[in-house]
């Protein structure tokens, strides 16, 4: 079976869980069929492979296109996209910077388009932000791939809920749930504290850790509002980049401006740091944060977890899928009409396991074994593997 993957972010260049599911699923994938990536940007071949593993196809907009809206040079790279998946059996695209190009190569070419759901463009309306009228654009690609897939894949049951709410044409019997994954030889526990000592953090500190984008959806706002109520002896170390917008970006930057000034221990890490570098830091952390208020699954709560590192984290999304209460972490409930409500329960979760570093060590252990038993990323691979057979793969 041949298999075109269409996908915006590909390594290196990877900067949120979508990017990070393409990653492995592909790596288990060419095990398993012969596959092709498309994605974003240059040519290369993945890091992890070697010849004579098929290369990642760069794709880059039009060059006219050049000060035109994101979202208008986001369909031209669908369109070369399409145009390079001919002679594959099937396609299967992620987001919806790639979704129309699956959807235009299901129609060239008489093929299968599988679609897999990181999240729904309905469900992020900040994005007009980001996007302007681009967002009308992204929504409409995302709702026409989606409606005439033959096949859905959604990351978490209230991911799967969204899809067929949002997209109430979709038949129920086109949407399978395949979580993300985690690869735990990776992702494990390491005693290594360089990445520490090279970002001025004290690994000796009970820490508290945030690792994502700067977006509206990720919450990082109401973590940093949260942790001005954190126990004074708690760090607090923000990895938080990519910023949507510059407005949002000044904004972030004003915020933590603000809880520096009523606490010590808050350090602001403005780039995304590489892999092993964060794989130290969640090792070394107490508690790992992720309040997000849009989450269809939160790959990174696998990642923590992996690494033996609790969690607090929203009860949105998949997220519950994920995080199991009181045994690899604590949720917190989250209503938008009650911001304050939450953050002010965020801070006594985390409050709770850093007074209490034992309960904490417990639900970290409890994570990782959770995390190796159900999320393995060969297994996943081949649940994916049967989805084309049923879309009509040959």
């Amino acid at each position: 079976m041949k298999v075109g993957l269409l996908t915006r972010e590909f390594p290196p260049d990877v900067y949120g869980g979508a990017g990070v599911h393409v990653e492995f699923l592909a790596r288990e994938l060419r095990r398993l069929v012969e596959l092709t990536v498309h994605c974003w940007g240059d040519d290369r071949v993945p890091a992890d492979s070697a010849p004579p593993a098929p290369p990642a196809v760069g794709h880059r907009a039009d060059p006219a296109l050049a000060e035109a809206n994101p979202a208008l040079q986001t369909l031209s790279i669908d369109l070369t996209m399409a145009a390079g998946v001919a002679g594959v059996d099937l396609v299967h695209s992620h987001t919806w910077y790639a979704n129309l190009g699956g959807h235009l190569a299901k129609l060239l070419y008489g093929i299968p388009h599988v679609v897999t759901t990181h999240s729904l463009e309905p469900l992020r309306p900040w994005k007009v932000e980001q996007l302007g009228g681009g967002y009308h654009v992204s929504t409409w690609a995302e709702r026409t791939a989606i409606e005439h897939a033959d096949a859905v894949i959604a990351v978490s049951n209230a991911m799967r809920a969204d899809v067929l709410s949002q997209y109430p044409a979709v038949s129920p019997d086109r949407v399978a749930v395949i979580p993300n994954g985690i690869d735990t030889a990776l992702y494990r526990p390491t005693t290594d504290r360089n990445a520490w000592a090279k970002h001025g953090l004290d690994p000796d500190r009970p820490t508290v850790l945030f690792v994502g984008r700067i977006t509206r959806q990720k919450g990082v706002s109401h973590l940093v509002r949260a942790a001005a109520e954190f126990r004074p002896e708690a760090q607090v170390v923000l990895c938080a980049g990519a910023p949507d917008t510059p407005a949002l970006a000044a904004e972030f930057a004003d915020l933590v401006a603000a809880l520096q000034a009523v606490r010590d221990g808050v350090v602001w890490l403005p780039t995304m740091l590489p892999q092993p570098e964060i794989i130290e830091l969640l090792s070394g952390a107490t508690v790992f944060a992720c309040p997000s208020v849009y989450e269809p699954q939160g790959i990174v709560n696998l990642e923590a977890m992996a690494c033996e590192t609790a969690v607090v984290a929203s009860a949105v999304g998949g997220i519950p899928d994920v995080v199991d209460d009181g045994t690899t972490g604590l949720l917190v409930p989250y209503d938008p009409a009650e911001p304050r409500r939450f953050e002010a329960a965020f801070a006594e979760r985390v409050n709770r396991l850093l007074a209490d570093p034992a309960r904490a060590a417990e639900f970290g252990r409890a994570g990782r074994a959770r995390a190796v038993r159900h999320f393995a990323w060969p297994a996943l691979a081949e649940r994916t593997v049967a989805v084309y057979r049923d879309a009509g793969a040959a």
